[in-house]
């Protein structure tokens, strides 16, 4: 009877697993089906507005002036002076251009951490004009793909790039998850531990490896 009661339970969990896979796996696929759709179709609003998407080592001086200047006047960016956008291009920046205006853009600043480079998705802006088409996503895609194999973190306040993030195949992490010293880089740009505004996200490089990292 015991072992009856055992085998029973057994088989209960492992069809409960079974069930908890299978709906992952289907969310999984509802995800892929939709990023790729809305990627596209962003890619084709572009090719209709003959607007580029590339990226860049190296932005000329006025733009980065114009960016500086609107990340002191937004409040959804964080002010960041053309020195520090200078040292960020060069890891790579995706930018939106059309002619010689840009529509958007996408930085990634570098976190040392102990010998670790932890890159950070960051001064994300898309042309009121063009706010309507995914633009905005299809950036932080692009970003996403270039930093795959690197360990790539994600700090915003706004749901709407929370959902981003997801359609994006990143993990909601707490900072009990990261390192301290991790923490304290964010702490230094003014990303304070305040999990009620802020939702941090990691890639899969980064979730694979964020328990070993805390303990170095």
């Amino acid at each position: 009877m015991f072992s009856l009661i055992i085998n029973g339970l057994f088989i209960g969990y492992w069809l409960k697993l079974r069930y908890v896979f299978k709906q992952q796996t289907k969310m999984n696929t509802i995800l892929d089906i939709e990023i790729n759709s809305v990627i596209e179709q962003a890619e084709l609003f572009c090719t209709k507005e003959e607007i580029e998407i590339k990226l860049v080592y190296k932005l000329s001086n006025k733009s980065l002036e114009i960016i500086s200047e609107r990340s002191r006047e937004l409040s959804t960016l964080y002010y960041v002076d053309v020195d520090m956008l200078k040292t960020r291009a060069e890891n790579g920046c995706f930018i939106l251009k059309k002619n010689d205006r840009i529509y958007g853009h996408i930085f990634v600043h570098e976190h040392l951490v102990k010998g670790h480079s932890v890159f950070e998705r960051t001064s994300l802006w898309v042309d009121r004009e063009c706010r309507n088409y995914n633009l905005g996503l299809l950036l932080m895609y692009k970003m996403t793909e270039l930093f795959s194999d690197s360990f790539l973190i994600s700090v915003a306040q706004t749901p709407k790039v929370h959902y981003y993030n997801e359609l994006l195949g990143m993990t909601h992490v707490t900072l009990a998850k990261m390192s301290a010293g991790l923490v304290e880089e964010l702490e230094k740009l003014g990303k304070l531990r305040d999990e009620h505004s802020f939702r941090y996200y990691v890639n899969e490089c980064f979730e694979s490896e964020i328990g070993h990292l805390k303990q170095i």
